[in-house]
């Protein structure tokens, strides 16, 4: 819980950075929502409104960034307070990156569309994206609530995303070794799977960084990375046309 001070005005400050984290987080999580959906759907227009809604984190990520260093030269906080304060410009930063990653996912939209792929793919990609989303969702509750012994759930999470794209991986380079003319459209959806990939991420830096501001602490070592697609063994040649 935010300690209570006696000037209110202070208390105010705070609160607002909270609210703009909020803010921001739902903002992100419903870019990367309609970023799947118009790549599932094969929705250029919801994939253009996604791009242009990037505009709104950039500006809630300088808003806080504008306010934290104003409230850090003003009230010179100390202790919890100044962890709150650099938490908030931390997970600003990742949330906007977020936004990023699913406008990264609607620009390569149309590229998928001219080269539309077996219905399969897309369940991995939405099932990748369920949880990237899901581990969002929960981590913004924690933040909101400062309930830390939750947060434990977020290195499980994030293990389950990085088996989900590890096997998707495997199965988009099938579908290109059966087939060059796959090799462009799987590409791009290669590219959307490992940004919401890195979703899952940045909702662990998140996890951290609510750790961080309650206890002062960090948490422990992180445990090895479940992304495994780094010890695939490439073909040396793809067949003929």
């Amino acid at each position: 819980m935010q300690s209570v001070h006696i000037v209110s005005a202070y208390d105010e400050e705070l609160k607002y950075l909270s609210k703009r984290i909020a803010a921001m987080g739902g903002h992100a999580e419903r870019m990367v929502e309609q970023a799947i959906a118009a790549l599932v759907n094969a929705d250029p227009g919801l994939a253009q409104k996604v791009i242009r809604d990037d505009a709104v984190l950039d500006e809630g990520q300088r808003e806080i960034d504008d306010k934290a260093i104003i409230i850090i030269a003003k009230r010179q906080p100390m202790a919890t307070d100044l962890r709150e304060i650099v938490g908030a410009i931390r997970i600003s930063a990742d949330l906007e990156r977020v936004g990023d990653l699913g406008k990264n996912v609607a620009k390569r939209v149309v590229a998928v569309i001219e080269g539309r792929q077996p219905t399969s793919l897309f369940r991995g990609i939405e099932a990748l994206a369920d949880l990237a989303l899901t581990q969002l969702k929960e981590v913004l509750d924690v933040y909101a609530s400062r309930s830390v012994e939750k947060i434990g759930f977020v290195r499980d999470r994030d293990d389950q995303i990085d088996a989900v794209y590890t096997s998707l991986f495997r199965e988009l380079l099938t579908y290109m070794m059966e087939d060059p003319r796959n090799i462009t459209p799987c590409t791009h959806l290669l590219f959307c799977a490992k940004n919401i990939e890195r979703i899952g991420d940045h909702a662990t830096n998140i996890a951290e960084t609510i750790y961080y501001i309650v206890t002062g602490d960090q948490m422990p070592a992180e445990r090895p990375k479940g992304d495994k697609t780094d010890k695939i063994v490439l073909p040396v040649t793809l067949p003929a046309k």
